[in-house]
């Protein structure tokens, strides 16, 4: 018999489109004949739509004016259904920080992917960082700005950033991913643009020393026992890989595997798996690396939990790089998320 799926899309936070072209994918490439796949559509008003039409219609936006059936209280919809586990393709805020991983867990449904600490300390990069310290794992240098403290001691802040970091610095919100809202600054003039851009989109703020490095991805799955697949590189078509470069510029490319040494490639691949296990991740992570160029040191940058899933995205093809065709990575994502759940 087959098992009732609900993929869910759209969601409320900056990475809404991103959702949509995931969702799409994955609903193209599931297993039909092992699932009975539930599209359901979150607007960035957090309406919840049932939805009914053409995977196209999702991936264009357009699926708001086709046929889907408005629901007053989504868990009611996931039980009417008799929904058996949720594929959250929800990319962002209220979705990949530990809501909707907590309203499975409440309605003791299987959720792909990590459960609901795990979700939500590696959504905050700043959190992400304060327990890898624990693990001695190697980072860039940081300053964290809050919106309040901004307000009040602006011209002390950019003095201690000036004086930590020196520039280059990258600027980013805490929570957000997508590379929404990051900037790099070379100066105090861009440093100060980029503290305004990113507060339109958290009220905390990380301020990272730049490196000059390669930017190097792994892809992880698995609940007590992950396996890495081979990394990636990422040779962006701009200065760094921010939104446009990801999305829209069609000179980004991706390496697999990463231009690195056999030795320095299972290095990268042991150290993702460490990360996973010790931020008790489960089901599924990319692990995103930056190797200094000069001394070959790595770094960690982040950690995402739902990571694209979309026709270019690294974690899918990193997968089939490694053997493992996309229909076959989504059935054991829902075979790990049951697992999980059981356990």
């Amino acid at each position: 018999m087959k098992k009732k799926i609900a993929i869910l899309f759209g969601g409320k936070s900056t990475e809404h489109e991103v959702s949509r072209v995931s969702a799409a994918s994955v609903l193209r490439n599931i297993d039909i004949s092992k699932y009975d796949v539930y599209p359901i559509g979150i607007t960035k008003a957090g309406e919840w739509l049932e939805y009914k039409g053409s995977i196209d219609k999702i991936e264009n936006g357009e699926w708001e004016k086709d046929e889907f059936y408005k629901v007053q209280d989504g868990q009611k919809l996931l039980f009417d259904k008799g929904v058996e586990v949720v594929f959250p393709v929800l990319h962002g805020l209220c979705g990949e920080d530990g809501t909707v991983q907590g309203l499975c867990r409440l309605l003791d449904i299987p959720c792909v992917g990590p459960n609901v600490m795990s979700s939500a300390v590696c959504m905050d990069k700043v959190y992400t960082k304060y327990v890898l310290e624990h693990f001695e794992i190697k980072q860039a240098d940081y300053v964290i700005v809050t919106s309040a403290k901004y307000d009040k001691e602006k011209d002390a802040i950019i003095e201690q950033i000036e004086t930590k970091l020196g520039y280059d610095v990258f600027i980013k919100p805490s929570n957000s991913g997508s590379s929404v809202g990051i900037t790099k600054a070379h100066n105090r003039e861009e440093l100060i643009e980029g503290l305004i851009e990113a507060l339109k989109y958290d009220r905390k703020i990380l301020v990272e020393k730049a490196i000059n490095a390669r930017e190097v991805e792994v892809a992880v799955l698995g609940n007590d026992n992950p396996i890495a697949a081979v990394p990636g590189e990422i040779l962006p078509a701009k200065e760094f890989y921010d939104y446009e470069a990801k999305y829209e510029d069609a000179e980004s490319r991706l390496l697999i595997p990463a231009d690195m040494k056999d030795n320095e490639l299972e290095e990268v691949r042991e150290l993702a798996i460490k990360i996973y296990s010790a931020l008790d991740c489960a089901g599924m992570a990319r692990v995103d690396f930056l190797v200094d160029k000069d001394t070959n040191e790595i770094y960690l940058n982040e950690v995402n939990t739902i990571p694209g899933f979309t026709k270019i995205s690294m974690y899918p093809k990193m997968w089939e790089a490694a053997g493992k065709a996309y229909k076959d990575l989504i059935t054991e994502l829902i075979e790990l998320a049951i697992e999980r759940n059981n356990n």
